[in-house]
């Protein structure tokens, strides 16, 4: 385990830290100097994740955990006080899955998705405001998804998952307002990405599970976990123009949506090769037996990191702003000039017109 040094970086806990998105992040805040505590089941994913912080410049604190267990989640949140005298970013990141229809999902697995994809957050957003609400400042990062708002088929526990946290979130960012509480909140929702979790996750389809085309790389999306841990008074962020268009298309014809996501979507969602076994679901794949499975999945022939939906959405402040600016300045102009034609349509013997 590594403990605290002298870094004065952000204290920052990152669950689901070991793979991923999670891993991505940690990188990314360690880029900053901040303090990462690294929040995971699995032993592996969890060094390797420690050492690529203290590379990036970071400072690392191991603590293992299964963010379904409340308790063990409340003791993660004391270690971490305990080492670091304090909480400032949470991100709540850890998740897992299940490719089947929903026939074929039996009663515990679906519990077991919605225990650590949706209390898994609750439990983390407990934890951290019991150390955010005495200092009246600290914010917590909920990473959802596009199936946040639009679910797709063979992803039924992910997707009430996701909703979950969609609506839980809202309803704490109300009390959190209503309080004037100085703790924010905010979510972040994504695209298809290339991450490890499409071998690792439990498959019932018929081919290997991947990601909806188009996919990004995870620091896409730990480029804006970092930015809306800065600038969490924004409700929610969008990343990925394929996140932009499902959620507008999903707020005009949702009707519509559903008879294309359900021509579509099942192909879209696996392609030829054996299909994985239930890796994760209860033990870590990066386990005592396993391995360190990094960042990235198996998709980076097809995967960008570059994302101007992203810019757009991190900027539209100031383009509004900017947009506003143009607009008057353009209305302005008009005016200006329509009130110098008739400034000279006015003056005698000058013709204006045939």
């Amino acid at each position: 385990m590594r403990t605290a040094g002298t870094k004065r970086g952000r204290v920052v806990v990152v669950t689901g830290a070991s793979g991923g998105v999670g891993r991505a992040a940690v990188r990314a805040f360690a880029a900053r100097g901040d303090r990462v505590a690294l929040l995971a089941r699995g032993r592996e994913g969890l060094a390797a994740a420690a050492d690529d912080v203290e590379r990036a410049g970071g400072e690392a604190l191991v603590v293992p955990v299964d963010v379904s267990d409340a308790k063990a989640v409340e003791d993660a949140a004391q270690q971490v006080v305990d080492t670091y005298g304090h909480i400032d970013v949470w991100v709540n990141n850890a998740f897992t899955g299940a490719f089947a229809p929903f026939t074929d999902i039996a009663p515990d697995e679906f519990r077991r998705v919605t225990e650590v994809t949706y209390l898994g957050y609750v439990f983390g957003t407990r934890a951290a405001l019991r150390h955010m609400l005495p200092r009246d400042r600290g914010t917590i990062v909920q990473v959802g998804s596009a199936l946040a708002y639009r679910g797709i088929p063979l992803q039924s526990a992910y997707c009430g998952a996701k909703h979950a946290i969609q609506g839980f979130n809202e309803s704490l960012r109300c009390e959190l307002l209503h309080a004037r509480s100085g703790v924010r909140t905010t979510m972040v929702q994504l695209p298809g990405l290339n991450t490890p979790q499409f071998d690792w996750v439990l498959n019932r389809m018929p081919g290997r599970a991947r990601p909806v085309a188009p996919v990004y790389q995870p620091e896409v999306a730990a480029r804006a976990v970092v930015h809306a841990s800065s600038h969490a008074r924004r409700r929610e962020y969008w990343v990925g123009g394929s996140t932009a268009a499902t959620l507008l298309a999903n707020a005009v014809v949702p009707g519509l949506l559903d008879r294309y996501l359900a021509r579509t979507n099942v192909d879209a969602q696996q392609e030829d090769g054996p299909a994985e076994g239930p890796a994760n679901l209860w033990s870590p794949a990066d386990g005592p037996h396993g391995r360190d499975f990094g960042a990235h999945g198996r998709f980076d022939a097809e995967s960008t990191d570059d994302s101007p939906q992203q810019w757009l959405s991190r900027n539209r402040g100031w383009l509004g702003a900017a947009l506003t600016t143009a607009a008057a300045a353009l209305t302005v102009r008009k005016l200006t000039g329509r009130a110098g034609r008739q400034a000279v349509s006015a003056r005698p013997g000058v013709l204006t017109g045939p």
